[in-house]
C-alpha cells in the first residue's frame, strides 16, 4: 500500500534502524505490547521507530532498546550510528520551506539512492532539466511566487542533477521518456532546443541511459501510466517508489507494489527504441526547434 510522503529528518537511517529493531523483537518472539510494557514507551512510538516514521529519535534510547533486546555491541554501535545519522541536518535544509508537500522525503530517499529508474510520459525529469528549462516550469507552476524563491527552487534542482555526473561514485539512473517530452513546447524554441541537446548528451554519460518511447510504442501497457521513479539502495535496503502529483506525492514501499512498478517499468522499456536511435532522434528533434 501506498504511504504518504510528509516525513522528516534523515529517511533511509530510520528505515535501517527500525527494520534492525524489527527483526531484534520478532527474533525474540515479543509483541510491540509486550516490549512497550516492558520498556516503558508508548507502544505507538515502537511502532512509528520500526516504521522507520519516528522523527525524534534519541541515541540513548536506541542504547536501551539494544541492550534489552541483548544485541551484540558490535551491532548496538551500528545502530546507535543510524540514530545520529537520522537526527543530522541534510543539505537542502536551507530550501525545505520552498518544497511542495513530500518531495522533501523523495530528497532524502534520493540521497541515499545509488541507481534511479525513472519513466517520465510529459515533461523532462528534473535530473535532466537544464536551468532555463526547469525555470519556465518553475514559473508556469507557481506563477505568483517571487523570483528570488523560484530562482532558489532552480538552483536546488541543478545542485540534484550534479549526483548524475560528479567524478566519484555517481549514480546510475536509467530514464524512460515519451516523445511527447521533447514536442510539448516548455518555454522557448531555443530553451527546447538546449534542452533537448542536454538530454542527448547526458545520455553519453556511462552511468547514464535515455530510450525514448516513440509515437508509434502507442499504449504498452494498455493504459496511460503516470511518471513514476523506482530507487534502488545499497546493501540488502528495499526498493522504493515514488510517484508525484500536482496535490502531492505518494511513496510505495510493500514489495507486491514495487514488484508491480518492476513489472510496468519492464514493459515500457520492451517497446522503447534503444540507447543510439533515441539519442539521434532527440538531437534531431533539437534541430527542428533550432531551424
Amino acid at each position: 500500500m501506498p504511504s504518504k510522503a510528509n516525513l522528516t529528518g534523515t529517511t533511509l537511517p530510520r528505515r535501517q534502524l527500525g527494520k534492525a529493531l524489527r527483526d531484534a523483537r520478532q527474533a525474540r518472539g515479543m509483541t510491540l505490547d509486550q516490549v512497550a510494557r516492558e520498556t516503558e514507551n508508548s507502544r505507538s512510538t515502537l511502532s512509528r521507530i520500526e516504521l522507520g516514521q519516528y522523527d525524534k529519535i534519541k541515541v540513548r534510547e536506541i542504547e536501551y532498546l539494544c541492550r534489552y533486546y541483548s544485541l551484540p555491541e558490535a551491532q548496538t554501535s551500528y545502530l546507535t550510528s543510524l540514530a545520529s545519522q537520522s537526527n543530522t541536518k541534510v543539505w537542502w535544509q536551507d530550501y525545505r520551506h520552498l518544497l511542495i508537500p513530500g518531495f522533501n522525503t523523495y530528497l532524502e530517499l534520493e540521497s541515499y539512492a545509488n541507481q534511479f529508474r525513472i519513466y517520465q510520459p510529459l515533461i523532462v525529469p528534473g535530473l535532466l532539466q537544464t536551468a532555463d528549462y526547469a525555470r519556465t516550469i518553475q514559473c508556469l507552476f507557481t506563477p505568483d511566487d517571487p523570483s528570488a524563491e523560484i530562482d532558489k527552487r532552480v538552483e536546488l534542482r541543478m545542485q540534484r542533477s550534479a549526483r548524475l555526473t560528479r567524478q566519484h561514485w555517481p549514480v546510475r539512473a536509467e530514464f524512460l521518456l515519451y516523445e511527447t517530452v521533447f514536442h510539448a513546447l516548455v518555454g522557448s524554441s531555443r530553451t527546447m532546443a538546449a534542452q533537448c541537446r542536454h538530454v542527448a548528451d547526458m545520455s553519453t554519460h556511462e552511468n547514464i541511459t535515455v530510450r525514448l518511447l516513440p509515437f508509434a510504442a502507442g499504449l504498452p501497457t494498455g493504459t496511460v501510466i503516470p511518471p513514476f521513479l523506482i530507487l534502488e539502495f545499497p546493501e540488502s535496503e528495499p526498493s522504493v517508489v515514488y510517484t508525484e502529483a500536482a496535490i502531492g506525492s505518494m511513496t510505495f514501499e510493500d514489495e507486491e507494489d514495487v514488484k508491480r512498478f518492476h513489472a510496468l517499468y519492464r514493459t515500457l522499456r520492451h517497446a522503447a527504441l534503444e540507447e543510439q536511435p533515441s539519442r539521434d532522434r532527440i538531437r534531431k528533434i533539437a534541430r527542428r526547434y533550432e531551424q
